[in-house]
């Protein structure tokens, strides 16, 4: 927060893998603001949701990323995210 504004957020939603038997973390959205971006905020929001979900029990924090957002990619990968080449992710669009 910067003066009581919000300057980003992430989403994380409770999972089970049944393969592992344990808790994992779905990081489903991390947002910076515009203004604030390039400064450090995503790696703290990271940071804190990694946090989270060890202090929690969780075996892993899963994600998904456009194909095109290469800014998200990098910032993962230089936090040791791995690529997921072994499974295909489908969705069926309802509305």
């Amino acid at each position: 927060m910067d003066n009581q504004n919000m300057v980003g957020f992430t989403q994380l939603y409770p999972s089970f893998s049944s393969v592992s038997m344990q808790q994992v973390w779905i990081l489903n959205d991390l947002f910076v603001a515009e203004n604030y971006r390039k400064q450090g905020v995503a790696n703290l929001l990271m940071d804190a949701a990694e946090q989270y979900a060890q202090d929690t029990g969780a075996v892993c924090i899963v994600l998904a990323t456009q194909i095109t957002n290469t800014a998200a990619q990098t910032l993962y990968e230089s936090r040791n995210y791995v690529r997921d080449e072994a499974f295909y992710h489908y969705m069926l669009r309802l509305v």
